[in-house]
């Protein structure tokens, strides 16, 4: 089955890979987030044990590793000299580390000492990076969508420095700042905040300071980004993505169906499943190719490949 249209066409594979047979996958097993590393393989983040799977270019599970994320929400590739690194986040245990591919930590990350936390939880849902391979000093940026509608900054060594939420702005507060992503496209690199249930995308550079937001009359629930050449990507937890160019313009939707969203249990609505629509896509990754991956929200997992034509 095919989707999209012109250069945005895709084969739906539907269920490319599937996540382990487990006990745990089988109760929650949701599939929170996806990387593509520069061998090809497809990394993928889901709420059971293990918790960080991968896969192979062709779907087959080659590793597998992480027996304590039952919070599994946020994964983010970056890259350092030669070594790739992900970033991953744990919304039930509010654990924010650096580890390699093969799941080795290398930095924590705490929940910083601010009067917020006198009142509200901490539940981290992404990590962006200013990595230096772009010209970037490092800063780490930890979104707590789900607990304080904060967006923590540090430095490379994991040192707080200070935090935002929307505030300082002409929009106005964060509501689940889910997901945050460098922008470095241009000249000069700025900062995506996908401002969930404020159905926007709101822009601030590299040092904390507002500078716009877009997205509101076009947007129903971003939940993070990628790109492909100039194109910016955005799962939509409403059950759709979403593809804008260079300058934000909305170009397309991929696999709508938002009509699904009303149907009562929604997301686990496992006869409602159909390939060529998604039901809750949470996090999506392009390989070179330009093939898409997209996991969903549902139990046990959904993962989908969209071969680009």
């Amino acid at each position: 089955m095919r989707i999209g249209t012109g250069q945005h066409t895709y084969e739906w594979i539907d269920n490319w890979a599937r996540i382990p047979e487990t006990p745990s996958g089988r109760e929650n097993g949701r599939t929170h987030g996806v990387v593509v590393s520069e061998k090809g393989n497809v990394l993928v983040f889901n709420q059971a044990n293990p918790a960080v799977l991968v896969f192979d270019s062709g779907g087959k599970l080659i590793d597998w590793w992480g027996d304590r994320f039952l919070g599994a929400h946020g994964m983010t590739l970056v890259k350092e000299g030669d070594t790739e690194y992900l970033w991953l986040t744990d919304q039930g245990s509010g654990e924010v580390l650096k580890t390699t591919l093969d799941g080795k930590t290398v930095l924590n990350i705490d929940r910083p000492d601010h009067p917020v936390y006198q009142k509200a939880n901490y539940s981290p849902t992404w990590v962006a990076v200013n990595e230096a391979r772009f010209g970037g000093n490092g800063d780490i940026w930890v979104t707590d969508g789900y607990g304080s509608n904060y967006i923590h900054r540090y430095d490379k060594t994991g040192k707080y420095l200070n935090s935002i939420n929307g505030e300082e702005g002409k929009t106005g507060a964060f509501s689940c700042p889910h997901g945050i992503w460098v922008d470095t496209r241009k000249a000069e690199p700025e900062l995506y905040i996908a401002d969930r249930s404020n159905k926007r995308i709101q822009v601030y550079d590299v040092e904390g300071n507002y500078k716009r937001a877009f997205g509101a009359d076009y947007l129903t629930s971003p939940d993070g980004f990628i790109t492909h050449g100039e194109f910016l990507m955005m799962p939509e937890l409403y059950a759709r993505l979403t593809i804008l160019d260079g300058n934000d313009r909305l170009v397309t939707h991929l696999g709508s169906n938002e009509d699904v969203v009303k149907v009562k249990g929604w997301p686990n609505i496992h006869d409602h499943l159909q390939a060529g629509k998604f039901n809750s896509p949470h996090g999506m990754a392009a390989d070179k190719d330009g093939n898409l991956y997209v996991v969903e929200w549902i139990t046990g997992g959904r993962i989908t490949k969209l071969a680009k034509v």
